[in-house]
């Protein structure tokens, strides 16, 4: 993923920013239409906005349920290292399970946060077994997602 440059935006950009958030195939002309511009000068702010990694990704989101993985799991991992080989090691060991959808270090009692989603619990017991021979761990604490309130992947885009 690239780093966006900070830019500024004014509020077509946020506007477009907004739009895409919602629908990320509405068409150049939709949207230019939306935010009051013509669709050359609205292609090149949304490649402006690509460039510059504003924008980093167009993408699909699926429902879990139709594919069959109704469990959340929120893996919370502790280490007793911390040194760079280590971190190195589990971050691609752990990071390369397709059940791990994100993936934080984190400040505080807890080194390393997943979220992880899968069918049921033996299809956890299966990628815990996978985790854990990623690299040596001091603790692995699971917590398992009742209900889902809030999901979204839209960011506030402020003002």
């Amino acid at each position: 993923m690239r780093r966006s440059e900070m830019i500024d935006l004014d509020s077509i950009d946020r506007r477009l920013l907004a739009i895409l958030q919602e629908d990320a195939t509405v068409s150049i002309a939709d949207l230019a239409e939306r935010v009051g511009l013509s669709q050359t000068p609205c292609w090149k702010r949304l490649k402006r906005l690509q460039d510059t990694g504003v924008i980093t990704a167009r993408v699909a989101l699926l429902d879990r349920d139709a594919l069959d993985l109704p469990l959340t799991v929120f893996v919370a991992v502790k280490t007793g290292r911390h040194d760079e080989d280590w971190l190195a090691t589990f971050a691609k060991g752990a990071g390369a399970l397709p059940e791990v959808v994100e993936f934080y270090r984190m400040a505080g009692e807890v080194d390393y946060l997943l979220k992880v989603v899968v069918k049921d619990i033996a299809a956890y017991d299966r990628f815990y077994k996978r985790l854990i021979a990623t690299a040596p761990l001091t603790d692995v604490s699971s917590s398992f997602a009742m209900e889902q309130i809030k999901f979204t992947t839209a960011l506030p885009i402020p003002t």
